[in-house]
């Protein structure tokens, strides 16, 4: 399967199967299109050693050598799988039995169930994924470690990450939390890296200074511009978490130096860029906004005929990004969605995976109810147990989490973006399908074109 499109004045060719990259003249361009008809017909599989005939005339208007050569070329990446290659055999993908072959790999600790915000659009219905608002104690959290580690089997290096609500409402539980798994660790021969997500309005001089020390990678939420951000998340929000933020960034180092700025876009920013860019003169360089989730009935809510003026919105950050890498100047910004290693990615089976909710990952509530995710929390029907009961976590569901991948879903298996993809995420697939393995086409056609976007971000910059 072959993806072509041009952007940004380059014509470029995705090979799925291999993930090989092409940059084509013109002409190679317009042979790709002749070519994959002739090797449809073909069953063998094997491309004429000479140019056709019929493919020269058709080529007519180029240089007879620029023709040649380009030919010479296609049939040469054919022949090493760079282009047309074969999908690898995965017949057997999926077909493992539940929770007991996937070692545990990560826990999205929901350490809150209550907010001191109450933003519009938050998909945990104001933070208390209508369910009752509760602190998790301590006993629950390490109980919830104690399961990670024993449950994860061979891997060695772990992630947990502190989630809410607001986790800073129980940041004694995140600390002592903190120094008891670095006691399990040496006895289970293990190594956590922590993960926690913030609105930022409650940091202070002692918390930053225990994050900036304990906490590897930190998500801090802010949409954008003041009037962005306020709209949705609360009046003032805006200037209360901004110097906070910074103050905070500035003392991350090491291995403690990961952050993220997280923003939500709605139907009332679809021009987002100036928000990320904004966020960029604040001094913020790791950068991200994310779609909101939301019912359709919303009018904040994104709709199909919004999907035009969004692709322009990537498109614009795609070319600022360029722009400012090709200068090399202080101004530089990572933009979450655009980061994609074409040389050094995930394995095959990673990205078949997808996120791994359900069966790598789970998410434990304050009382020790444990979910797929924490986008499933309070849906009782995924439900697995309870972590406080010693229980194992119900088979059929882990099992039809694993089962959700890009070659067992008839949805993904014949999408070119699927292994960028790993499938989308279930929950937006259940939010809007009510299915975890039907796509939500919005989500998908976003996706689509941020692969677009930072493919052709990596061509510019070649």
């Amino acid at each position: 399967m072959i993806h072509k499109y041009t952007l940004f004045g380059y014509n470029i060719a995705l090979d799925v199967e291999s993930g090989s990259v092409h940059v084509l003249s013109d002409v190679a361009q317009n042979m790709l299109n002749y070519l994959e008809m002739t090797l449809e017909k073909n069953k063998n599989g094997v491309l004429p050693e000479e140019c056709p005939a019929d493919l020269r005339y058709s080529l007519a208007k180029y240089e007879s050598s620029d023709v040649k050569e380009a030919y010479a070329e296609i049939c040469g990446l054919h022949k090493n799988n760079k282009l047309f290659s074969p999908q690898a055999p995965f017949d057997k993908f999926g077909q493992k039995e539940g929770f007991a072959g996937v070692p545990l790999k990560a826990l999205c600790l929901n350490i809150s169930h209550d907010c001191n915000l109450a933003c519009r659009y938050c998909f945990a219905g104001k933070s208390g994924y209508n369910l009752e608002k509760k602190l998790m104690s301590g006993e629950t959290a390490l109980n919830a470690i104690e399961f990670l580690f024993k449950n994860s089997h061979n891997r060695k290096n772990l992630e947990v990450d502190f989630f809410g609500g607001e986790p800073l409402l129980n940041f004694d539980i995140i600390k002592n939390t903190v120094e008891k798994t670095r006691e399990l660790e040496k006895k289970y021969n293990k190594n956590v890296r922590f993960t926690l997500t913030t609105n930022g309005t409650l940091l202070d001089d002692g918390k930053i200074d225990f994050i900036n020390n304990n906490i590897s990678n930190i998500v801090l939420s802010l949409d954008g511009l003041p009037e962005t951000n306020d709209n949705m998340r609360g009046e003032k929000t805006y200037e209360k978490t901004i110097p906070l933020y910074q103050k905070l960034i500035a003392g991350r180092t090491g291995e403690y130096r990961d952050y993220y700025i997280r923003g939500t876009f709605t139907r009332r920013n679809l021009n987002f860029s100036r928000d990320i860019l904004h966020m960029r003169e604040l001094g913020f360089v790791n950068l991200s906004v994310e779609p909101v989730i939301a019912d359709e009935n919303k009018d904040y809510a994104i709709k199909k005929e919004d999907l035009p003026v969004i692709f322009k919105e990537y498109e614009t950050l795609a070319r600022e990004i360029i722009k400012r890498r090709r200068k090399n100047n202080q101004d530089e910004f990572n933009f979450f969605h655009f980061n994609i290693d074409l040389e050094n990615a995930p394995c095959v089976y990673k990205r078949i995976k997808g996120c791994g909710a359900g069966s790598e990952y789970l998410s434990i509530t304050p009382n020790g109810d444990v979910y797929p995710c924490h986008q499933f929390v309070g849906i009782e029907k995924y439900k697995l147990g309870n972590i406080n009961e010693n229980i194992k976590p119900n088979q059929d569901i882990t099992h039809e989490f694993y089962r959700n991948n890009i070659i067992t879903n008839k949805y993904c298996k014949d999408c070119w973006a699927k292994y960028f993809c790993g499938g989308g995420c279930a929950a937006n697939n259940y939010i809007y399908n009510k299915n975890i393995y039907e796509p939500d086409k919005i989500a998908c056609e976003l996706e689509k074109k941020r692969v677009e976007c930072a493919i052709a971000i990596k061509a510019a910059l070649i």
